[in-house]
């Protein structure tokens, strides 16, 4: 699953939502529903959130892209991405402790 913790400008938290569910082994995360939803919450920030049901919190090439992607997307609209944070069984890790942010 994709989710995003939608925060106001001050960082405090508007809302916490799943926005993409996807097989054993990918979501599709699409940026104009990610866009459409922070700007629907009157958004200030965002951090994006997903599973790794295998126990791998390597980030994937593919979530790297799509960070990216939304980074570039939501900054149009002067939204900022705080962080991709990925969760699995085996613990957590930060994009933005990794220095990918």
């Amino acid at each position: 699953m994709f989710s995003v913790l939608f925060l106001d400008s001050q960082h405090r938290v508007i809302l916490f939502e799943e926005l993409f569910r996807g097989t054993i082994d990918a979501a599709s995360v699409y940026p104009r529903e990610v866009l459409k939803a922070a700007l629907t919450y009157n958004t200030g920030a965002v951090i994006l959130v997903h599973n790794h049901p295998s126990g791998n919190t390597c980030p994937s090439d593919s979530y790297q892209r799509i960070t990216q992607h939304l980074k570039g997307a939501l900054g149009l609209m002067k939204i900022r991405v705080i962080d991709h944070v990925v969760v699995s069984s085996e613990g957590c890790i930060s994009f933005a402790k990794l220095g990918i942010l």
